[in-house]
């Protein structure tokens, strides 16, 4: 990646060959005798979780150089409030370049997401450098990623559907969020939550048909499937690039049971910044749901 760039997509469906290869022999192998089996299932875990570090590599490779053809350059760990000169104030500006990746649907729906985080705070000045809990803003973080993964698909299914003039007519019903289930790391109610159309727009092949009008009209079930992380190696790098960011966070137990949260650090960052992660994280979930689906289409490894 760092010395032949064009090399890389090469590289990697050379070693997904190779993974799909060592399975299919595996898979070939004859269960030894009942004395050796809990061996024969220990180097089977083994092998197991090795294919799922080298997809991990392969999966983030893919989102690093997407960031590099967009000639993006990923935030730096972010440091503690104490340090006077916090790097926040030197990252460059490239919220340009983060837009630009999404098509003017999602960006729309990504602008709602930044003043639903924002709220009226964007409004003040941009420079002003606010406090924010570490642990918050990695909670922040990961939850984006999960939004950019949440719209990515969505946006491809709704272009799909525009090309194939498939939209559905009737984007007027009132959402119900009932039977949606929690998720851990975010509230999806309030990441897709949003007013529908005000500009009359019904039929199917109006212009002004949107991305969040087809969002309306996703049922809960529809809905829980396209925010769902479809395999363990993404959800596994999503909370490696935002400990790589924050670090762990340092939390305990309480006696009483509740969560111990004292020893969190302060980060000073400004809005601009603030609003610069986001983009950044939307970005690598966006680049994330590419990654896996192409990784996806040459080993299969997405569980149903």
């Amino acid at each position: 990646m760092q010395t032949h760039p064009h090399l890389l997509p090469a590289a990697i469906d050379q070693q997904l060959e190779r993974l799909q290869s060592d399975r299919d022999a595996e898979k070939e192998e004859t269960p030894p005798a009942t004395q050796d089996l809990l061996l024969y299932r220990r180097i089977a875990e083994v092998k197991a979780k090795e294919r799922q570090k080298a997809l991990e590599e392969i999966i983030y490779c893919l989102i690093v150089q997407k960031f590099m053809d967009n000639d993006i350059s990923m935030i730096p760990a972010i440091s503690p409030s104490s340090d006077p000169n916090s790097e926040v104030h030197y990252w460059p500006n490239q919220e340009h370049k983060l837009e630009a990746i999404h098509s003017p649907d999602a960006l729309e729906m990504i602008q709602s997401h930044l003043t639903l985080i924002l709220g009226e705070r964007a409004v003040g000045p941009l420079n002003a450098i606010v406090q924010i809990s570490k642990l918050k803003l990695g909670k922040l973080y990961a939850a984006s990623i999960m939004y950019g993964y949440f719209l990515k698909r969505v946006d491809q299914r709704f272009q799909l559907e525009r090309t194939m003039k498939t939209l559905p007519t009737d984007t007027r019903q009132q959402r119900v969020f009932d039977d949606l289930k929690p998720n851990p790391l975010w509230d999806l109610e309030s990441m897709v939550q949003i007013s529908s159309d005000d500009d009359g727009s019904d039929g199917e092949d109006s212009k002004s048909y949107r991305l969040r009008s087809y969002v309306m009209y996703l049922d809960a079930e529809a809905l829980q499937r396209y925010a769902t992380i479809r395999s363990k190696e993404s959800i596994s790098l999503i909370e490696k690039q935002t400990q790589a960011l924050f670090g762990r966070p340092d939390i305990r137990i309480a006696e009483d049971g509740s969560l111990d949260t004292s020893n969190d650090e302060l980060v000073g960052i400004t809005f601009s910044g603030l609003t610069m992660l986001v983009l950044e994280a939307v970005a690598f979930g966006s680049f994330l749901w590419e990654a896996e689906s192409y990784v996806e289409s040459k080993y299969h490894f997405v569980t149903n």
